[in-house]
């Protein structure tokens, strides 16, 4: 019978200290569908980002083995009572919900029907899970946080990265002015192959390019409008000593490049301005926003503008607005592996399950 039917899904479990933690395949049941609001999709694609164990630990969601993998694409088997957006057969695709019980690396799913919209046609499975998340970050960051407007200079950091690609080919398609860092001369290289142009590339990689000066001089010393970072220093070089840190701005360097009423869109979550900084930006006119992915998830009241981004970047993605960074697809059963390694450090192109 159909709801004795198992199959496998991937979990993580963490350790004590909450630092590390492992992942591994567990057989579930092929339960049968009873809520009424609710669809259940037989997985063709699911892509690999960063899970933010820190927020699970703050939402008080304490289970002994989370499910792993959340952006989706498939195809809708059954629906519930209640359903009113979907029918069997129909391709949809979404990210699953913090709480979610079922994981996205795995055959069947069952999701609630406010979190997944339709899939274009000429849109592939993997495109449709590798880019759905991406965009959701770049909608938040330029349309809702910084309300981005044609004429624009904006600054993405890191512009080569899955996640900065979206951004640079949003902020582009909106008419914005982009300017971009690269963090090595293969990113400096991707970056200046994008079609349209960027107006400046700022390769950071050697650690002796001065990224405010660099967009002083672009902008004709007015700084620029709008600056979605990728993470900041937030002491001295010689209190983070990280490879990778040495690349990342100071907080100061944003501060300097930000044009009067700037806007300052972080990913860093634990920013600490000090009233030095807070004076210079009262100064400015400017603003600061915290890029947090699960913003949506968090707040039930914005479930309308959360489905309308989600339609939007596939309305983006179907008419070739959105080119996402998609390494080649892998099985099911190499899962694992990659997941440990994007945990540990994501990397440049979006990895995606195909099934």
């Amino acid at each position: 019978m159909e709801g004795r039917v198992t199959m496998k899904g991937l979990y993580f479990q963490q350790n004590s200290t909450n630092e590390e933690m492992t992942f591994l395949f567990q057989e579930r049941e092929n339960l049968p569908l009873t809520e009424d609001n609710f669809v259940k999709l037989q997985v063709k694609a699911c892509a690999l980002s960063q899970i933010n164990t820190k927020l699970l630990t703050e939402m008080k969601m304490k289970k002994d083995f989370f499910p792993v993998g959340r952006e989706i694409a498939g195809t809708v088997l059954d629906v519930g009572n209640k359903v009113s957006f979907f029918q069997p057969d129909d391709e949809v695709v979404g990210i699953l919900p913090l709480d979610s019980e079922d994981p996205g690396l795995c055959e069947i799913v069952r999701v609630h029907e406010h979190y997944l919209v339709h899939k274009p046609e000429k849109v592939t499975w993997t495109e449709a899970a590798g880019t759905i998340r991406d965009g959701v970050r770049a909608y938040t960051a330029l349309h809702y946080l910084s309300h981005l407007s044609p004429g624009k200079s904006v600054l993405i950091m890191d512009g080569a990265s899955a996640f900065g690609t979206i951004a640079i080919q949003l902020a582009h398609h909106r008419g914005a002015k982009v300017i971009s860092t690269a963090c090595s001369l293969e990113d400096k290289q991707c970056l200046e192959r994008l079609r349209p142009s960027i107006a400046r590339v700022i390769d950071v990689s050697n650690g002796k390019v001065h990224v405010a000066e660099s967009c002083l001089e672009e902008t004709g010393g007015l700084g620029v409008d709008i600056v979605l970072d990728a993470g900041v220093r937030l002491y001295n070089k010689d209190d983070e000593p990280a490879v990778k840190l040495q690349l990342l701005p100071h907080k100061h360097d944003i501060i300097t490049l930000l044009g009067v009423g700037g806007h300052w869109v972080t990913t860093e979550e634990n920013l600490q301005l000090d009233p030095p900084d807070s004076h210079c930006l009262f100064l400015k006119g400017a603003t600061v926003a915290f890029l947090n992915d699960e913003v949506w998830n968090l707040s039930n009241v914005q479930q309308g503008k959360y489905l309308c981004i989600l339609k939007d970047v596939m309305e983006k993605l179907s008419t070739g607005i959105f080119r996402p960074q998609l390494d080649e697809p892998i099985p099911l059963y190499e899962a694992k592996v990659s997941m440990e390694v994007v945990q540990k450090n994501q990397g440049r192109k979006k990895q995606v399950v195909q099934f």
